[in-house]
């Protein structure tokens, strides 16, 4: 018997991000429901984007937080027709997000990434191998972004501009299709980010609070924890695979409760 053999687990993320996660959950025995509780949208205002993106030849770095901010870059050069140049260097927060730089920006490799504390925090630790003294980087972020990165590179001396490169929305559908999962039934729900937090808030409210929660590394763990929730496991390193491994060890210890 697989080890996650009658589990049923929630997958909150977009269908375009929970590939790999889909994949080794169901490869463990797991069914796996799927209900993203964020959808992109454009930022309010496009014009602070627009304006340095059409000056990206002028920045040293060019750093990421998330695939979604990859994405939103690439469609907005897409566009335009223009590429990242070839001097402009690459930062990643993390695996998840590099793995989406380099399909997404074909023929560029990564310049920078943490070794292992896959957020915002980690990335500030990287760069401060490097002189960023009068350096002029690109982040964009979402309109939730926490400020965390730009403040610590700023604090390294480099010329920071932070901008909003596309809003989270939690979709229509959401709240339908959680309760739809709830009644057939869920042993546990994966939640990938702070937004996600907010999202299963938004389309649940009180009842969120009872429904074991796994969560994907410490800043989501915060999150989840202010906001009352049940939090049962949190993925080390903060990656797909560990957080499939907390998953398992979580069933292996304890038994399931349900709502």
């Amino acid at each position: 018997m697989k080890p996650l053999q009658g589990r049923r687990i929630l997958v909150t993320r977009r269908s375009a991000q929970s590939g790999s996660l889909v994949g080794a959950l169901t490869a463990l025995g797991a069914t796996v429901v799927e209900v993203p509780l964020i959808a992109l949208e454009p930022p309010e205002d496009a014009g602070p984007l627009d304006r340095a993106l059409g000056r990206l030849a002028s920045y040293e770095w060019l750093a990421f937080t998330s695939a979604n901010a990859v994405e939103a870059v690439g469609e907005s050069l897409a566009r335009r027709g223009a590429a990242v140049p070839a001097e402009v260097r690459l930062a990643s927060v993390g695996p998840a997000t590099s793995q989406a730089i380099r399909e997404r920006f074909a023929g560029r490799r990564v310049d920078l990434q943490p070794v292992s504390q896959y957020r915002a925090e980690g990335l500030v630790e990287a760069f401060r191998g490097l002189d960023l003294a009068g350096r002029h980087v690109l982040l964009p972020v979402s309109d939730r972004a926490r400020d965390t990165l730009a403040a610590g590179l700023r604090a390294q001396g480099a010329d920071v501009d932070a901008v909003a490169a596309y809003r989270m929305v939690t979709p229509d559908d959401a709240r339908h299709r959680l309760e739809q999962s709830l009644a057939e039934g869920i042993d546990l729900v994966l939640l990938a980010s702070p937004s996600a937090v907010e999202g299963l808030l938004h389309a649940l409210g009180e009842r969120a609070r009872g429904l074991a929660v796994g969560v994907i590394g410490p800043v989501t763990e915060q999150a989840a924890r202010d906001a009352g929730l049940d939090v049962r496991l949190v993925a080390s390193p903060a990656t797909a695979l560990g957080l499939t491994t907390a998953a398992q060890r979580f069933f292996q210890e304890r038994p399931v409760r349900r709502p």
